[in-house]
């Protein structure tokens, strides 16, 4: 699946109390609501593209793998054979994964008072958390797996990011020093702090390279493309460096499904939800559950970019 942004708006209504009580007896209408804030928001799925699944709690997978075969190609005359050679495969790795949920009750008090008001912020409020920890995990097995840095303050770098040329320069550079490898990586996305994207893109609008009208990102709000890359930003990062990926090849999200009754798929980002009547209580308990590990099979696809000053 692809996700993209900013992802459809979800369809809920907001009518009266019987129309909410069907919403929340209503599985499928529940899974949609939640795959399209979560769709809107997780960083960790636009960042490793990849889909996965995971059986048994854990996934196996190869890290590392070469893009060309072991020798090279030799020349042939008519009628010849033509030689064998390998095409080694990585390092085998592993990872298991891990369930993380929570629930959220509503009480019917609440749905009476204030219709579907009281739904929509526990929804909110467990995609917020959902999304929180999940790009938190993953940002941080990014950052510790990728290990190649690029100092723009090094001897014959730009210097640090003050101004919209020295921003271009030192992202160029960086990328080149990954596609530089000659391992078929081409970066296509660079992440940073909002601090950070907030400077960045500042200057690079004040340098006059980015669009001043309708597709101005400062205007718009959304990710903007610029040096054959997407711009994107998050607070979950445990790096103050910029990382620079190639999405395509980075790795992917493993997750396992569970099932068991009343639960249902939220789609492509790997949620499943359930929602709970509590009678006892005169409530009920909406459930939001993911069992996920995120994978780096190709560490060597991204770059640190280091001493930016951001």
């Amino acid at each position: 699946m692809s996700y993209t942004y900013p992802a459809p708006p979800a369809v809920v209504t907001d009518g009266d109390t019987v129309e909410v009580h069907h919403l929340l007896r209503t599985p499928t209408l529940v899974a949609r609501r939640l795959r399209t804030l979560l769709e809107q928001r997780y960083i960790a799925d636009f960042l490793l593209a990849g889909r996965f699944v995971a059986v048994g709690g854990s996934i196996l997978y190869e890290t590392g793998e070469e893009i060309f075969t072991d020798d090279d190609p030799e020349a042939i005359a008519p009628g010849a054979g033509y030689p064998k050679t390998k095409a080694s495969a990585g390092e085998l790795a592993s990872a298991k994964t891990t369930k993380w949920g929570q629930d959220v009750p509503v009480f019917d008090e609440a749905i009476a008072r204030l219709g579907i008001n009281p739904v929509e912020r526990a929804f909110t409020k467990l995609v917020n958390r959902s999304i929180r920890y999940v790009d938190s995990a993953a940002l941080g097995v990014i950052a510790s797996k990728i290990t190649q840095t690029y100092s723009v303050t090094a001897g014959g770098a730009p210097g640090a990011w003050t101004d919209g040329n020295k921003i271009v320069e030192g992202t160029l550079l960086a990328k080149a020093q990954v596609t530089g490898l000659d391992e078929g990586y081409d970066p296509n996305v660079i992440v940073l702090n909002d601090s950070q994207w907030a400077k960045a893109i500042g200057r690079l609008v004040t340098a006059g390279l980015l669009p001043r009208e309708a597709s101005n990102p400062v205007v718009t709000g959304s990710w903007p493309q610029a040096l054959g890359l997407t711009w994107v930003s998050t607070n979950h990062s445990p790096t103050a460096d910029p990382l620079l990926v190639d999405r395509e090849q980075l790795g992917g999200m493993a997750d396992e499904k569970l099932g068991g009754p009343g639960y249902v798929s939220s789609g492509g980002v790997g949620v499943e939800t359930k929602v709970i009547r509590e009678e006892e209580t005169d409530g009920y308990l909406l459930r939001a559950r993911r069992v996920t590990v995120p994978v780096v099979l190709e560490p060597n696809a991204g770059v640190k970019i280091t001493n930016t000053g951001l």
